[in-house]
């Protein structure tokens, strides 16, 4: 069963939404150094847009990144290594898969603020996402295993 399939029901839907947003909160408090200033203080920046504005985010991507992310489950699936392992192993993968939805999704955002975040925060962005996908890949599989 494809990613996408395996988290098309609402229930499932939120929770994996809910963690995702978690991870994200997450991820962000762990960065350190002026880099991890700087992603902190943009994030803060972009939270700051309105309250919920990152789960809304999240929602609106959720689709989009799961379809991106079908292909590299379905490998996973085919060679029998349980998808959490396969996309920590496949780390800079499912990073660009991800990005591709976040560049086009910034590129065509309503607020200014946003897009100049994202900008600033892209060239590594790659990095950080890599980082983070052994979170993901843990509760991808919570949620579609």
């Amino acid at each position: 069963m494809s990613l996408s399939a395996a988290l098309a029901d609402d229930t499932k839907r939120t929770a994996v939404i809910d963690d995702c947003v978690a991870l994200v909160d997450s991820e962000v408090q762990k960065k350190t150094g002026l880099g991890g200033m700087l992603i902190k203080a943009g994030y803060k920046a972009v939270k700051g847009i309105k309250p919920g504005f990152i789960r809304k985010v999240v929602e609106g991507l959720f689709d989009r990144w799961a379809a991106k992310l079908d292909p590299i489950w379905d490998e996973a699936v085919a060679s029998g290594t349980p998808p959490p392992q396969f996309f920590e192993t496949e780390r800079s993968r499912v990073a660009e898969a991800l990005l591709a939805v976040t560049d086009e999704r910034s590129e065509n955002a309503d607020s200014k603020l946003v897009r100049k975040t994202y900008k600033k925060l892209r060239p590594t962005a790659k990095n950080h996402v890599e980082q983070a996908v052994p979170g993901l890949a843990a509760l991808l599989g919570k949620h579609a295993i």
